[in-house]
């Protein structure tokens, strides 16, 4: 599986699996986009990664830790 900036929800999961002493409503953006990159099974543009997808990666986030 690759992941794309588009599989928010994806890419929610794997952070939460990944960093679960993590809170998602205090990441900032460049955490945020860093951790991205480096997960395991992402692959697209580190370009393509701009503050409304990371917002939406965010509140996915958020959503699946509660």
């Amino acid at each position: 599986m690759s992941l794309k900036w588009a599989d928010v929800l994806d890419i929610a999961i794997e952070l939460a699996d990944s960093k679960p002493d993590v809170d998602p409503r205090y990441v900032n953006f460049v955490d945020l986009h860093r951790w991205v990159l480096a997960l395991p099974d992402f692959s697209d543009d580190p370009q393509r990664g701009g503050e409304k997808v990371l917002e939406a990666i965010q509140a996915a986030w958020i959503e699946e830790s509660e």
